[in-house]
């Protein structure tokens, strides 16, 4: 299979996550459908929406940034691929649950181990990708340290157990966590200008 298969297959999957999410969005049917206070009732769903978009987003964004950086892939690649691709696809159905249930500590402590487990599945992927590459492959590089990948999983493990004290506290914890991750990472780009520099 060549990278830009997967990346289209990727590309796919993600596109339909992002579909299905925007299902939940029904339109007030209550009388009185027309005006924007019928659209009330529908703010936590369309937070949800929001959020659960964003991060999707960022995982399209920093999938696409990695497969441009690696230089080739193995049958272990599609298989951590597809572990990544699972995590994600469980974004629409914990979405679903906590803007029914933001107020309950089970549905939102769910969607932030999806968060987490995404997380480890994006990394999971990186490290293989950048195994098959060398130590000094260009993703290597651009990755580092990757302190900002671990203190996401920190950031989650708290957002998680502050759900059993409030939910809100979790929920303010991963939307944290996606602004550090919406703040565009340079990294990638830093070394795709200095490459155009030779």
């Amino acid at each position: 299979m060549t990278k830009s298969r997967l990346e289209a297959f990727s590309d796919g999957v993600l596109a339909i996550i992002i579909t299905i999410m925007v299902l939940e969005l029904k339109v007030p049917e209550a009388e009185g459908g027309y005006t924007l206070k019928s659209l009330m009732p529908l703010i936590p769903t369309f937070l949800s929406y929001l959020l659960s978009f964003i991060y999707v987003g960022i995982y399209w964004n920093n999938h696409h940034h990695m497969f441009q950086m690696a230089d080739k892939i193995n049958g272990r690649v599609l298989w951590k691929n597809l572990n990544l691709l699972f995590w994600l696809s469980l974004v629409p159905f914990t979405t679903a649950w906590m803007d029914k249930h933001y107020d309950r500590p089970i549905p939102v402590a769910l969607y932030g181990v999806v968060l987490l487990m995404s997380g480890l599945a994006y990394v999971i992927l990186q490290n293989e990708l950048i195994r098959i590459g060398g130590p000094e492959c260009k993703l290597a590089k651009a990755v580092g340290t990757d302190a900002k990948g671990k203190a996401s999983w920190i950031l989650y493990l708290a957002g998680i157990g502050g759900c059993f004290i409030a939910p809100w506290i979790g929920i303010a914890i991963y939307t944290i966590v996606a602004v550090i991750w919406f703040i565009p990472d340079k990294r990638i780009e830093k070394l795709y200008t200095d490459q155009d520099a030779f």
